[in-house]
């Protein structure tokens, strides 16, 4: 739905689905950054438990017990060895959710400080990975609700991580 609506114009969307793989995933994620070199990747994950679309403040590295799509588990129950423990989304969630609230879309946006077992960064590169979870289709929004209220996420995000680039080219030029 998001790749419908898009984006501003000078945004350029792309959009994989990524299978609920560990081998895939360590596989998959690290190329598409190579590709693209994004600003920003925001990795959307549909949650059962999910009432509202949460917008993940931090995802911890150990723990991983469930058996993926193919029936794998990492042995040392960790995503990616010797990674740290939990890492933290250098967005800030609660302006993103205080902003996109504002807008009186007719979805309801939260924050949680505990997305679960996070995805594979490449390089350690952290800086502007995101994690959001939408409860599933029709329970209680539309596959349109869920997109409008991605977009605008997806835009709020991009607009606080170019006005904090500004902040920091001009620190550096005094």
């Amino acid at each position: 739905e998001l790749e419908k609506l898009g984006l501003r114009d000078d945004v350029d969307l792309h959009v994989y689905e990524v299978p609920v793989e560990y081998q895939t995933v360590q596989r998959l994620i690290p190329a598409l950054w190579k590709k693209h070199s994004p600003q920003l990747v925001v990795h959307v994950g549909v949650s059962g438990m999910a009432t509202t679309v949460t917008l993940e403040k931090c995802g911890h590295n150990v723990g991983y017990k469930g058996l993926d799509n193919c029936r794998f588990c990492p042995g040392s129950q960790c995503c990616v060895e010797g990674g740290p423990e939990c890492i933290d989304s250098i967005i800030d969630m609660d302006a993103v959710c205080r902003r996109v609230s504002a807008l009186g879309l007719d979805v309801t946006v939260t924050i949680s400080k505990d997305a679960g077992r996070y995805r594979v960064t490449p390089g350690g590169v952290r800086e502007s990975l995101t994690f959001v979870h939408v409860p599933p289709l029709g329970k209680p929004y539309s596959a349109e609700q869920l997109g409008r209220a991605l977009q605008a996420i997806i835009e709020e995000m991009l607009d606080l991580l170019e006005h904090s680039e500004d902040k920091i080219n001009c620190q550096h030029e005094h």
